[in-house]
């Protein structure tokens, strides 16, 4: 029996009567396809499919086999990496010693790590802050879980994979570092930061909530239609972390207080709840009423960082922002092209035929990113890096409306410009 999870209005969790979620994970299986649609009633009942059962060997041997890592990149020991080649491993350890720097290459550090890049990343990291030795945590059971997470990412989707939740990592690692945050800052903290950027999509089926909604897909049904997606994630993490142990040797009650917390810093990624967040984040400057030394007011700044991380491809330089502005796009065309194929109605942003990169990328960045990164530049009173990912996206923007108008007739234009709504980006706009 599933269990409902909803999130309340102060971003705490709550997990109904049972007060536990199960851990079996896997919940977006099978993949979307013709089996799982149901575009009428006429159509009857979805055909009930076997959930996918994957036998796992939890031995320290299997992971080494399936991850070709052994316990990430240690500071100041590189044979961490020596199953892969030397060359390989040198410039891994190059890139890492330079990870908190804002123009940090993902995809060329995926290639480096042989496609390993969340858990090289995610292990060297927790060295860094030493949060093995603080939380004392068993090396094998933290690499079996982040095996688990970077394995349950679909390498398969062009925007939510493995690489995304990397990246994602690194910017929220850059973020726990600005001067205004770090000092504040605890060990349980930093470890919530990291997890929940690194597990924040995990499972994600490449399609967004609407697609769930209207197929009547079993995980809109389960989480009642309402942050679908990021519960998912959630659960999913939660499931990952019992089923590796990682947090077996804590106090019980200390082990479900961080699966919680790891539940209100995922969903707080829900894109439908921007303007909850953002008018919150700007509340609070307004009253200059933030203060780090509370637990809960650290907790929200976790969230809005973690938000910014999530969607902070805009704010990179050029050359990385429109690799990921391609994949985001190519995973929405794919979805409208599933949507075209069983002849459901073509979900805003997914038509190739209507929906251009840059126009898209512009709208992203006038009503999502460019109110949330400002309120963010505020936070920091400002920072290098907050100024310098300002001056990507303007830069980045510029770039996106120089393709639009080289890529679209003068009439053609005229009319877009004309038709253009005003205001912001409701709900109903939602990003997968």
């Amino acid at each position: 029996m599933f269990l409902s999870c909803v999130c309340e209005a102060d971003g705490r969790l709550n997990t109904g009567h049972a007060g536990v979620l199960l851990a079996e994970r896997r919940g977006s299986y099978p993949l979307i396809d013709l089996r799982i649609l149901k575009t009428s009633a006429q159509q009857g009942e979805v055909e009930t499919v076997t959930r996918r059962k994957v036998k796992r060997l939890l031995s320290f041997q299997r992971y080494c086999h399936a991850s070709r890592l052994l316990r990430g990149l240690v500071p100041h020991t590189p044979r961490s990496l020596h199953l892969l080649d030397d060359d390989y491993l040198g410039q891994a350890a190059h890139m890492l010693s330079k990870v908190g720097t804002w123009n940090f290459d993902i995809f060329l550090f995926d290639r480096l790590t042989n496609g390993n890049s969340l858990v090289t990343l995610m292990c060297h990291l927790f060295n860094v802050y030493d949060l093995i030795h603080h939380f004392q945590l068993d090396m094998v059971k933290l690499n079996r879980f982040l095996g688990m997470v970077q394995e349950d990412y679909h390498s398969q989707n062009p925007y939510h994979n493995a690489v995304h939740a990397a990246d994602v990592t690194q910017a929220m690692y850059c973020y726990l570092r600005e001067p205004k945050l770090a000092e504040h800052l605890s060990p349980l903290d930093i470890f919530l930061g990291l997890m929940a950027a690194a597990a924040h999509d995990v499972d994600h089926p490449g399609v967004n909530q609407p697609f769930l909604i209207k197929t009547r897909h079993h995980l809109a049904s389960l989480y009642q239609n309402t942050s679908v997606l990021e519960s998912h994630h959630w659960r999913s993490t939660v499931g990952m972390l019992r089923e590796s142990g990682l947090l077996s040797h804590l106090p019980a009650d200390m082990s479900r207080d961080i699966e919680q917390r790891l539940g209100s810093l995922i969903l707080a990624t829900d894109i439908n709840r921007q303007n909850e967040f953002l008018m919150t984040f700007r509340e609070h400057l307004d009253n200059q009423d933030l203060d780090l030394q509370l637990a809960s007011h650290r907790h929200f700044i976790l969230q809005i960082a973690l938000k910014c991380a999530d969607i902070c491809n805009p704010c990179r330089v050029w050359e990385l922002s429109r690799q990921w502005s391609e994949r985001v796009c190519e995973e929405f065309y794919r979805q409208g092209d599933l949507e075209k194929k069983f002849d459901l109605e073509i979900s805003p942003l997914c038509n190739q035929q209507s929906d251009s990169v840059p126009a898209i990328q512009i709208g992203f960045i006038s009503y999502i990113v460019e109110p949330l990164f400002e309120e963010w530049h505020r936070f920091t009173e400002p920072s290098l890096l907050s100024q310098t990912m300002l001056d990507h996206l303007h830069k980045n923007k510029a770039n996106w409306s120089s393709l639009r108008c080289a890529h679209t007739p003068s009439d053609v234009q005229g009319r877009s410009q004309a038709e253009e709504p005003e205001g912001e980006v409701g709900e109903g706009a939602d990003i997968p």
